[in-house]
């Protein structure tokens, strides 16, 4: 097949790289797409472009029609952080042709050692809050709206270029009700009065928003020990927020504090929106909003997003207080079934997992090769 390479600036090429997954997963069932108009601008006008530099290239075959796509990024901030001289590469989308997925990935390592870089490694975002990490395993499955998907050739492929595994994700499913034994209520109840805690629930998620800066905060501080973390920025917080905050539903969303109203612990879960997202096709207009907002206000299936606790609060049970919670939530409402955000298989906080009846959902890979070989 005769392509070629080019590199893409401007918005009115954006669209055409954002329109291509529509193409190469056209009436796929379990591909769900992004907001054509959220990942532009997300490209485009990430607050991480501050500390970020990034390139954009596209293949096209003889009719200039594209065939391919990729990001590459070279993060300051991470090579800083953790000693090391990589080149990122994300939004690798490919049709099933070697010789295309080589020419992008090459054409990312070319820029990467122009930069000074050592190595390669992906699909990543700017930061840990893009999509990260390609299947390897749950093809079957539907992703969270916020999760990658791809064909299995994508991992064939790139193994064959030379790359091996960096780390791991997994994700779990669950039924959404689990049994609560008595004695955990009891145990919980104990917790929050041993350490003067309280738990905060929410009408409306505006109600949130005297907590946002603390969470964050606390955010930035129990997520350092995970792999490849980068602190977000200010910039960074706010822009999550304009994002986030529309999505947030607070009878999913749980903060505990302290005896100083300070944050130690949260859990926050959103309705599934990947079946309103395939039914969007990547547009808000005409019907778009209808099915996402349908489905954000009458669901039956939730995703797990994010918890954690300050690294001071970690191993005294707090997680079995908002897990406690969250189940409680789901039972009241007769919701279906949840799945788990991505964790690295490595952390030690996917262990509380074991004491639910779950199965394995996804597997997601961070590749990695250096650039000299």
């Amino acid at each position: 097949m005769t392509f070629e390479i080019k590199e893409i600036s401007t918005r009115k090429e954006m669209k055409r790289f954002s329109r291509f997954p529509l193409q190469l997963y056209k009436n796929h069932p379990q591909y769900v797409p992004t907001l054509i108009s959220d990942e532009i601008k997300t490209i485009l006008d990430s607050p991480s472009l501050k500390y970020c530099s990034r390139k954009i290239w596209v293949a096209s075959d003889s009719k200039n029609r594209i065939i391919g796509r990729v990001v590459g990024i070279v993060n300051s901030r991470a090579n800083e952080i953790y000693g090391y001289k990589r080149v990122r590469f994300g939004w690798f989308d490919v049709i099933e042709d070697f010789d295309v997925a080589r020419a992008l990935i090459q054409t990312v390592m070319d820029w990467g050692v122009s930069q000074g870089m050592t190595q390669i490694h992906g699909p990543l975002g700017f930061n840990t809050w893009n999509k990260q990490g390609l299947v390897v395993e749950g093809f079957e499955n539907i992703p969270q709206f916020n999760c990658l998907y791809n064909y299995p050739y994508y991992g064939v492929y790139l193994e064959r270029m030379g790359f091996s595994k960096e780390v791991d994700w997994i994700q779990y499913m669950m039924s959404a009700r689990q049994p609560v034994p008595d004695k955990i209520e009891r145990i919980n109840e104990a917790i929050m009065k041993r350490y003067n805690l309280h738990l905060l629930s929410w009408k409306k998620a505006s109600d949130m928003k005297p907590y946002i800066d603390d969470f964050f905060d606390m955010y930035n501080k129990s997520f350092m020990t995970v792999h490849n973390f980068i602190p977000l920025t200010p910039e960074e917080i706010n822009d999550s927020i304009r994002f986030y905050m529309k999505l947030i539903n607070p009878e999913l969303s749980f903060f505990i504090v302290d005896g100083n109203n300070k944050v130690v612990a949260f859990s926050i879960s959103f309705p599934s929106l990947s079946r309103a997202l395939q039914k969007a096709r990547g547009y808000l207009f005409p019907l778009g909003w209808f099915y996402l907002l349908k489905d954000y206000f009458f669901y039956k299936d939730i995703d797990l997003m994010m918890n954690g606790a300050h690294p001071d609060w970690k191993g005294k049970g707090l997680s079995s207080i908002y897990h406690y919670h969250t189940n409680k939530t789901a039972i009241r409402k007769n919701l279906r079934r949840a799945v788990t955000n991505p964790q690295l298989e490595t952390n030690h906080a996917i262990d509380v997992w074991k004491e639910y009846d779950t199965k394995l959902h996804t597997r997601r890979r961070c590749y990695i090769r250096n650039l000299n070989e």
